[in-house]
């Protein structure tokens, strides 16, 4: 497949009550489609969110949003731009972070969760420096590309993302 430039278009989502960031590369072509993160119709992202916080999956993009806030989630992904083939993160090229210290300096971010290994990768080596004190720890990808992996299985490897959350809740009630 050739490599085409692909620049970032959607906004993250956070607010200052943001304590925990997901993250992942850069959206697939379906995402940039439909204009929202995780947007191709097998990825599973939405329902594991929904099985992990035992709630219904969150449709549209309104209702993903107001999830996401409602439990302090940030979310956005690494890359400003780069090369790549379709949504093949195999192949990204010359990738350009993005500035991770706007959510940063908006909200007192603890924890940093990456969806898939290129993702834990990228962050590692070019934006791990743009949010120090935060805990990173590399997650699965929810994409239909990683079908080895099944909805259940996914729900339990997100469990660390749902303890960080009840946790900077817990520490939040504490103040």
């Amino acid at each position: 497949m050739e490599l085409h430039e692909v620049r970032h278009e959607i906004a993250p989502v956070f607010d200052a009550r943001s304590r925990v960031f997901v993250l992942g590369t850069m959206p697939s072509p379906a995402s940039r489609s439909c204009g929202f993160y995780y947007g191709h119709p097998r990825n599973r992202f939405w329902k594991v969110l929904g099985a992990l916080f035992d709630e219904p999956e969150p449709l549209g993009v309104d209702a993903r949003k107001a999830f996401l806030l409602a439990r302090g989630i940030a979310l956005w992904d690494v890359l400003a731009s780069c090369e790549i083939a379709g949504a093949s993160d195999a192949s990204i090229a010359h990738a350009v972070p993005n500035d991770l210290r706007r959510v940063g300096n908006a909200a007192k971010i603890e924890a940093v969760f990456t969806t898939g290994a290129k993702a834990a990768c990228l962050y590692r080596r070019l934006c791990a420096d743009m949010l120090p004190g935060a805990v990173h720890m590399p997650l699965p990808s929810t994409s239909p590309a990683n079908a080895r992996m099944r909805l259940p299985d996914l729900v339990t490897a997100y469990r660390p993302l749902k303890d960080a959350v009840v946790g900077s809740q817990g520490r939040e009630k504490e103040k």
